[in-house]
């Protein structure tokens, strides 16, 4: 059996670290060198900080390695989900002002954990995410505005990136000189976020109803009803490998299924329909294509409850 801490470890520190990192694993082995690899120079200027491993009953060697590279482990002993993970990870962890949600399948760069945290330091923001990256450095469409239903419908019709040139019609956004530039946004993409704890403890518990994808947005809803700003900092940069959600179709149906729920807790039943109908039709307009990730999400939808 794996030595591993149980969830109700006493945090060993005293003092308030500066960052704990978050880090979920299930199956993660060959993505977890490479992110350790990156925390010396992810983490230059921060003086305090340590690793907090989630795994969510790996069949790897996701511990073996977390553990040899100086990581607190926590074994959920099942696989809950990613939410659940976080949620396991932060109790277990010492006591920090930042928790930085990290997926096992990023590298830091040089200074970007600092980067943010000064982010956090601006009067109201209480969650700053960095500019997302591909493995050969092109840019990753990573930021997002407020799921609406219209918006839902002008991807359904024209696609994600051509819906996103426009704010009313699309979530995704994809104007290069806004990832330029720092300022406010709704949410984005959950790969890497840095997030004070004071933002952390009034949110509360990540939604374990998610078991992977609108975390992020149902947390980033929920912070800013609480007062807190999401602050995109573009001068720190992390490199992400591109999710599975494009091919798997297990996960494409989990992705739609999760818009769907994320959408009908925020909202009335009225919107929810409406909404829940706009991601139908944009998976069988691709799946009438021939797109066997859509078919799966399609098949997913009509079978789930309706909001």
């Amino acid at each position: 059996m794996l030595d591993v801490e149980p969830l109700d470890v006493e945090p060993l520190e005293v003092e308030p670290l500066d960052v704990v990192a978050l880090v979920v694993t299930y199956n993660s082995a060959r993505h977890l060198p490479g992110l350790f690899d990156s925390f010396e120079r992810g983490f230059v200027g921060v003086d305090r900080w340590a690793v907090v491993v989630a795994d969510n009953a790996s069949s790897d060697e996701s511990v073996a390695i977390a553990r040899a590279r100086g990581a607190r482990v926590v074994a959920t002993g099942r696989n809950g989900g990613y939410a659940a993970g976080l949620n396991a990870a932060a109790g277990a962890a010492p006591a920090a002002r930042a928790r930085l949600v990290l997926n096992p399948d990023v590298e830091l760069s040089e200074h970007c954990v600092g980067r943010l945290a000064r982010a956090l330091e601006r009067r109201g923001v209480g969650i700053a995410v960095p500019r997302l990256v591909g493995p050969d450095g092109t840019l990753r469409w990573s930021l997002r505005r407020d799921p609406t239903v219209l918006r839902a419908f002008g991807e359904a019709f024209l696609g994600g990136e051509r819906a996103g040139r426009v704010a009313a019609l699309g979530e995704l956004v994809v104007d290069e000189d806004r990832y330029r530039r720092s300022g406010p946004v709704d949410w984005a993409t959950g790969a890497a976020m840095l997030v004070s704890s004071a933002c952390w403890e009034a949110v509360g518990a990540w939604d374990e109803r998610f078991f992977l994808y609108s975390e992020e947005t149902d947390f980033a809803i929920r912070a800013r009803r609480a007062g807190f700003d999401v602050w995109y900092e573009a001068m720190a940069s992390v490199g992400h490998t591109e999710g599975e959600s494009h091919t798997s179709e297990r996960l494409a149906a989990i992705l739609a299924s999760s818009r769907v729920r994320c959408f009908a807790k925020h909202h009335g039943r009225v919107r929810a329909f409406a909404f829940r109908l706009a991601v139908v039709v944009n998976e069988a307009i691709r799946a009438a294509a021939g797109r066997r990730t859509s078919r799966a999400a399609l098949r997913q939808l009509l079978r789930a409850d309706r909001p």
